[in-house]
């Protein structure tokens, strides 16, 4: 499979420097007097892709990786220090990439999503707990689906049916999955404001009157219902694409190793789930122009 994952770096390369090129505030910002890095951050952005697409988990065994077979990619490679520091300083451009991305899909404009969370765990030790420096923000959680409690953040994730991710968030475990499902919306009025009628499906976690007030407020319509409510003209139609969104965070944890991410500070952990979230994004953007079908995006570049 190392046509297509040689074929989707350099369309990633390419899309990547010359978004650079017309938007060069987006770069990460460096001293104007200094040496430039021979590694540009258009290939950064590549090779941290890369990295999520090929389970990499550890930066070190990563780049020794890549110096032995993908020197024909990157002939310059920095030492494993210099790599995660540009990593967590790129992280804006990483998330503004993923975006632009997915609005260049034909899967940005579909009219029916479906929103869920999921943990990233971050400690199982108490004494990791007491000395982690996310202790101001990782929480204690319970994970219903595996039946477990666990010490870490939540990625809270919308998604279309074909697994696209259109917006996303990271917050500590205990945070109300209805109330960030707002922010989100409230933070990008856009996304609202440029579907009226959209469509949600949600669990059971996403249900209340206000709730749903509010996102009617929004134009969007909630489905579908709880056992305890009224059941709604077609909702036995939208029950079994809940899965879709089960689907899309297997991929994170199964394909994309989300709960190895191996971040220890804020920006460490943020940086890697990034580069998980764009490494689909930029699966699913690759298949979506050269024809290819958007489901198990994935596994054309399994190594």
């Amino acid at each position: 499979m190392k046509t297509e994952l040689d074929s989707l770096a350099t369309a990633l390369y390419v899309k990547t420097d010359d978004l650079l090129k017309e938007s060069p505030q987006w770069a990460p910002w460096r001293p104007a007097v200094g040496i430039a890095p021979r590694l540009s951050d258009a290939e950064l952005v590549t090779l941290a892709m890369m990295q999520a697409m090929l389970g990499f988990t550890s930066e070190a065994r990563w780049l020794r990786h890549a110096r032995a077979h993908l020197r024909h990619l990157f002939p310059c490679l920095p030492q494993q220090p210099g790599y995660n520091k540009r990593l967590r300083k790129a992280a804006d451009l990483i998330r503004r990439l993923t975006r632009t991305l997915a609005r260049d899909t034909t899967l940005w404009t579909d009219d029916v999503w479906v929103v869920d969370s999921t943990p990233v765990e971050c400690g199982r030790s108490r004494e990791t707990v007491k000395r982690s420096d996310l202790a101001d923000w990782a929480q204690y959680g319970y994970c219903a689906s595996h039946s477990r409690y666990f010490w870490g953040l939540r990625l809270h994730l919308v998604c279309t049916l074909h697994g696209l991710p259109i917006a996303f968030a990271l917050t500590g475990a205990k945070a109300d999955e209805r109330e960030t499902l707002l922010d989100l919306l409230a933070v990008e009025p856009q996304l609202t404001d440029e579907r009226p009628g959209q469509t949600v499906i949600g669990d059971k976690n996403y249900f209340g009157r206000d709730f749903e007030q509010q996102l009617t407020h929004l134009g969007i319509r909630l489905r579908p219902t709880r056992k305890s409510e009224a059941e709604r003209p077609g909702s036995h139609l939208f029950k079994p694409l809940r899965q879709v969104i089960e689907s899309v965070n297997e991929t994170f944890k199964g394909q994309l190793d989300l709960e190895r991410h191996r971040g220890r500070t804020p920006g460490g952990v943020v940086v890697r789930i990034l580069q998980r979230i764009l490494a689909l994004t930029a699966a699913i953007w690759h298949n979506d122009h050269t024809g290819q079908t958007t489901r198990r995006a994935l596994t054309a570049y399994d190594h």
